[in-house]
């Protein structure tokens, strides 16, 4: 999450080596394989022209922006866990909907806690999931790290006590942040891609997988992708991955920057969750309209049969934190069946 990066530079030695201990073990695995058709090598990006969530009102807690959606379908509704900005800290608000579409807003559910380790910065930018309850994994903390939350209804929380993802040791690729999760759960396993950033503030992705979702085992020969090459949408960083299974392959779509601070999102495929194959740079999202004009960022995915569902983050402002005029977006991806393209 690039809005880390002001905070990360700001923290002394000793504070660093302190948060970064305890981390996570480590170990090589890869995603079970997943059936289906293969023939289907990419997508094609069709959004809807206007916002489906926009900022609230003045004076309120998500009146700034509006980013980071994750939405989960259980029973008829849909939940979008999203973050807002009054322009001053983040939180994790609530929205519902019968249709993915219109939205009602149920109200802020989360903020940072000063009492804990998440101090006064961002307790939002989270992967949800319903898994007999809501589960919720989010960022915290000024070095940022990964904590969880549990909600029978989405509404009222308990956060665990300590974060259950934390940065990896000195000199390793995630020992100055690690952020922007999105969690699925394959044959009863969690699995966690994430943004982790290295003392060279170069911000890639990583895996981690879990059996209960708050132990975790770190993927040993993290990161799994690597910073686009100079010139790309994505050389200065990448972020906010969202990964699903379809069609016989993961996907995964991501946040890519440049070095303008321009926001778009790339796609990429797998066959084991592990090794990434990038599509070509026309794969690439970018906005289209005026509100998403210089920042499409956030996805979050949900496949529903044949229709493949992304609700994203847009603004029209070009800057590695805050203050974009941040709003939610929806789109659909359509299927290119190879064998028909050629």
């Amino acid at each position: 999450m690039t809005r880390t990066d002001r905070f990360i530079r700001r923290l002394p030695a000793a504070v660093l080596a302190l948060l970064s201990a305890g981390c996570s073990s480590y170990s090589e695995f890869s995603l079970p394989p997943p059936s289906g058709n293969t023939a289907v090598l990419s997508f094609t990006w069709k959004s809807i022209s206007a916002p489906v969530l926009s900022s609230g009102a003045q004076g309120e807690w998500d009146s700034v922006d509006v980013l980071n959606p994750s939405v989960v379908k259980h029973g008829d509704l849909y939940y979008n866990l999203y973050s807002g900005f009054d322009g001053r800290t983040w939180h994790t608000g609530l929205a519902t909907s019968s249709d993915g579409l219109g939205w009602t807003r149920q109200g802020r559910v989360l903020s940072p806690d000063t009492a804990t380790w998440e101090g006064d910065y961002i307790a939002a930018n989270g992967s949800a999931l319903f898994s007999g309850e809501f589960l919720y994994w989010y960022q915290g903390g000024r070095l940022p790290s990964i904590g969880l939350a549990r909600s029978k209804d989405a509404r009222r929380w308990i956060k665990l006590p300590g974060p259950v993802l934390r940065p990896g040791p000195r000199g390793s690729w995630d020992e100055r942040g690690v952020a922007d999760p999105y969690v699925l759960r394959v044959r009863g396993v969690y699995y966690m891609y994430y943004l982790g950033q290295d003392r060279a503030r170069r911000q890639r992705l990583g895996l981690a997988r879990s059996e209960d979702g708050v132990r975790w085992q770190k993927f040993r020969t993290n990161p799994i992708l690597e910073l686009g090459a100079a010139g790309a949408f994505d050389e200065n960083g990448l972020g906010e991955p969202a990964v699903w299974i379809s069609l016989g392959r993961y996907w995964m779509l991501y946040t890519g920057r440049d070095r303008r601070e321009n926001r778009r999102i790339g796609f990429a495929w797998s066959t084991d969750g592990v090794r990434w194959t990038r599509q070509a740079a026309d794969s690439v999202f970018a906005g289209g309209q005026t509100w998403n004009s210089k920042v499409v960022c956030d996805p979050s995915v949900l496949a529903e049969g044949d229709a493949i569902r992304v609700w994203f983050g847009g603004g029209d402002v070009a800057s590695p934190d805050q203050n974009l005029h941040g709003q939610i977006g929806l789109a659909t991806l359509v299927p290119v069946d190879a064998n028909l393209s050629e």
